[in-house]
């Protein structure tokens, strides 16, 4: 049974590696504020991310599984309550009860992607988190903090300039994306938006902010659920301690009985 275990361990080490050699070129390691066990989101980073998704990045992607009230959580982008529902009500939304096309509220979620084969985002920054990295296996994750963010930072700065045309269709160069090539041109391009708090927009700073926030929309509850961890950790280890002694002190009259007893069995007789 452990030799067939065994085996299947290394097996699937070895998918792994054969995953991460089919993954691409080489992930860049970016210190995010985020990871780690005591990591937070950088709240001005991620509405600088914001910003670059709602201009450049929401033209052909959705973000269908956010609420839009989320924006104003505390531990995100903190965004003022009014101008999140005055966000919501330009856009357009199909009621789910009556079908007729309304308003959006704080309460709906982004609009869906309407781009044919462009993916949604929403989950974008947990669906890259797995097989990549130097272990190929997404240990690297947990290692080194190399996760579905520096994937998405790699891609978006990871175009070479070259252009290759295939049954119509343009593709461009990046050695990140597994075929080397796909057909959505570079999206990002130095100084093509003007962040309202003044960061210089290269194409490297809006490729970080815009990968901290797709982190953030796949995992809005980060730091609460590392907040709680820690408190649950805490709670653990105060409680390991209160049985050890507890027990200590439950069985200390009986442990000098069976010393005692023992070594009465060991005295050879007269």
């Amino acid at each position: 049974m452990m030799k067939i275990l065994l085996i299947s361990a290394i097996a699937a080490l070895g998918l792994g590696f054969a995953a991460h050699a089919n993954e691409g070129g080489h992930v860049t390691d970016i210190p995010f504020s985020f990871e780690g066990p005591f990591g937070t989101y950088d709240q001005q980073q991620l509405r600088r991310g914001f910003q670059v998704y709602r201009e450049v990045c929401s033209a052909c992607h959705g973000l269908k599984y956010v609420a839009l009230r989320t924006l104003s959580d505390k531990d995100g982008l903190a965004m003022n309550p009014d101008w999140v529902r005055a966000y919501a009500a330009e856009m357009s939304v199909t009621d789910a009860e009556t079908g007729e096309e309304r308003a959006g509220k704080e309460t709906d979620h982004f609009p869906a992607n309407t781009s044919a084969g462009a993916p949604d985002l929403s989950l974008m920054a947990k669906s890259r988190a797995g097989f990549h990295g130097p272990y190929g296996t997404g240990i690297a994750q947990l290692v080194q903090g190399m996760g579905g963010p520096e994937y998405i930072y790699s891609l978006l700065t990871g175009y070479t300039g070259e252009e290759t045309e295939t049954a119509g269709n343009v593709l461009y160069e990046n050695h990140i994306f597994p075929t080397g090539a796909l057909q959505m041109p570079p999206p990002l391009m130095a100084d093509m938006i003007d962040y309202e708090d003044g960061t210089p927009a290269t194409v490297d700073q809006m490729a970080r902010d815009v990968s901290a926030f797709l982190m953030w929309a796949a995992e809005p509850k980060l730091v609460d659920r590392k907040r709680w961890g820690f408190v649950a950790v805490l709670i653990l280890s105060l409680l390991t301690i209160l049985l050890y002694l507890a027990n200590k002190r439950l069985w200390a009259p009986y442990k000098d009985r069976f010393r005692e007893d023992d070594y009465r069995e060991h005295i050879p007789e007269e």
